[in-house]
This record gives structure tokens, C-alpha cells and sequence, in this order.
């Protein structure tokens, strides 16, 4: 599910774009918003899919190879182990993940089936797949742990895949390496007989109201920041203060002043690591710098309510 962490990114994703296109309709922006949070989750079941469609084609391959005219003891005979892997087997028998994939249309994997091929290859070619399929013992424990490190070490870190997510949803780019935590802790957790379901989206409807409000009250408090910002930089022009920063800046603000249940030491910290992340390399130590700052005067003027002791 989507961590309050990457909420924060996909806000900061959708007020970046605002403001790069100039268009403030904060109705059209929630919708982007919304609609880039569920594409996060399409991502999510692509990649489950995938290693099911990897295991299909592993499949076909020796039911081919039984068939050839000059069939070799080998061929008679195979390995299906790899076909054999029970967690894999537990998501392709999903129920909801076939539904997912049949109600939002993600046939990608049957459209561009040579990325399918390309993954094969890699995983076949690997050491990780000639041992596992060379391991006498047979236990759901070993098959999981292939099945992770199948994701981890050949889905996971391959170039060409991850070009392929990136043209085909921009904001994928920031969250690959979400989605791909959250798969192997997905796989981390499945247990042995039990029906493999589509964890939810948000953990719970204070988060999925997060999103909106966040996003929304940052739009509509945005310009009565400014002066604050100002008034703690007097050597920098708005302008000169990078896009990236102004707009974590005036997201941390807003979670000051209208979001009570948050503490601001939680809100700082994310901030700073978020512009560590998607800004300069000094940004973190601006940011941190502003809103400590900020943070002392709100404080001071009582501008702040926080529910509960140590909020502050």
C-alpha cells in the first residue's frame, strides 16, 4: 500500500506540474492526482503479472520441446520446477488480480510480450535460476525465496524494462523504486495454501483523504506563505529559489498549519529527505533551515494547533 512518504511525492508530482503548466484548476489537478496514484497501482499488479507471464512462457517452451520431430530424452523428460513454483502458481491462480488486470485492461504483457521474452532470457541465463532449478528439496520456503530473488536480482534492476514503464507513465519514473519495495514485501508475506489477494491501495481512509487535502490546501494557502518564506530569505529572489524546494517548502507549511494529527518534526524530516531526494544537493539543508525557522515563528504567534503532547 502507498506510504504517507510517497503521498507526499505524488502531491509534490501534481504541484510541480501545476505549476509548469500554470494551470490551477485544482479540480483538474486532484484528478491528476487521483489518476496518478492509481496508475501507481497498475504498476504494482504489472509486476506481479509479469513473473506469471515469465512462468506461461517457461511453460510453452517445453510443451513446444516435447513435440519436436527429434525430441531429446531432455526434452521428454523436462525440469518444472521453475513451472512448478507454488507461490508464483498462488498469484497466478488470483482471482482478484485476474479481475484487476481484466476490469482496468492491463494487457500489456500480451501487446508487448517481447519484454516477457526479455526477462526470460535473463532469468534463464542466471545462476540464480540454474541452482534453484538444480535443488533436490522441494518446499514453498524454497520456492518463495527464488520467487523474491527472481524479482529482486533479474525483474527489478532491468534497464530495459523500467524504459519501457517510463514511456509509458511519466510519473512511473518516481515510482518504480516504491513499487518495487512493496512487491517483494508483498511476496515476503504471502503464506504457503493461502489465496493470493491484491493488498489495498491506501491503508485507511485518512490517507486516502490525505492525498486531496494536502494537495488542495497547499493550492489554496500557497500565496499567503510567501511572505513568511520572504521574510526568512532576504538574500534570495522567489525566483532564485529552486521550484523543487519552494514547493516542499510551502507543502511543509501547510501541514504546519492545517493538518493537527501531524507532528513537526515528523513534517520537517520528510521534507528534508524528499528535497534531498528530488531537488539540489544543498536543497535539503535549505529547507530544513526555512521551516525550522518558520516553524519558530508560528510558534511563538500561536498560529499552530496540534492535537496531542509532543506534536509540537
Amino acid at each position: 500500500m502507498i506510504n504517507r512518504r510517497h503521498i507526499r511525492v505524488k502531491v509534490m508530482q501534481s504541484l510541480y506540474a501545476m505549476q509548469q503548466s500554470k494551470n490551477y484548476d485544482i479540480v483538474k489537478q486532484e484528478k491528476f492526482l487521483k489518476f496518478s496514484i492509481q496508475k501507481l497501482f497498475d504498476l504494482y499488479v504489472l509486476n506481479l503479472q509479469l513473473l506469471v507471464e515469465v512462468q506461461k512462457l517457461a511453460h510453452k517452451k517445453i510443451e513446444l520441446s516435447k513435440k519436436k520431430i527429434l525430441a531429446t530424452k531432455e526434452d521428454l523428460n523436462p525440469n518444472t520446477k521453475f513451472i512448478d513454483n507454488q507461490l508464483i502458481n498462488l498469484i497466478a491462480e488470483s482471482e482478484s488480480l485476474a479481475n484487476y488486470v481484466a476490469d482496468n485492461k492491463l494487457n500489456n504483457w500480451q501487446l508487448d510480450d517481447e519484454y516477457v521474452k526479455i526477462i526470460w532470457d535473463k532469468l534463464q541465463q542466471s545462476n540464480l535460476y540454474k541452482k534453484y532449478i538444480n535443488t533436490s528439496e522441494n518446499s514453498y520456503a524454497i520456492d518463495q525465496n527464488f520467487a523474491i530473488d527472481f524479482f529482486k536480482e533479474i525483474v527489478a534492476p532491468n534497464q530495459k524494462l523500467a524504459e519501457y514503464y517510463e514511456d509509458k507513465m511519466i510519473t512511473w519514473v518516481d515510482d518504480i523504486p516504491f513499487v518495487n519495495t512493496w512487491i517483494a514485501k508483498t511476496l515476503t508475506k504471502q503464506k504457503s495454501g493461502r489465496s493470493f489477494l491484491l493488498g489495498n491501495l491506501y491503508k485507511d481512509n485518512d490517507d486516502k483523504e490525505f492525498v486531496v487535502s494536502l494537495l488542495k490546501k497547499t493550492i489554496l494557502h500557497q500565496h499567503s506563505y510567501e511572505d513568511d518564506i520572504k521574510e526568512k530569505t532576504p538574500n534570495w529572489e522567489a525566483d532564485r529559489i529552486a521550484d523543487v524546494d519552494m514547493i516542499l517548502i510551502k507543502m511543509g507549511l501547510t501541514e504546519f498549519l492545517h493538518f493537527p494529527s501531524i507532528p513537526t518534526k515528523v513534517t520537517i524530516n520528510e521534507y528534508i529527505e524528499l528535497a534531498k531526494d528530488y531537488s539540489t544537493q544543498k536543497s535539503g539543508y535549505f529547507v530544513n533551515g526555512i521551516l525550522d525557522k518558520i516553524l519558530k515563528d508560528y510558534i511563538t504567534a500561536k498560529k499552530m494547533t496540534k492535537l496531542g503532547r509532543g506534536l509540537l
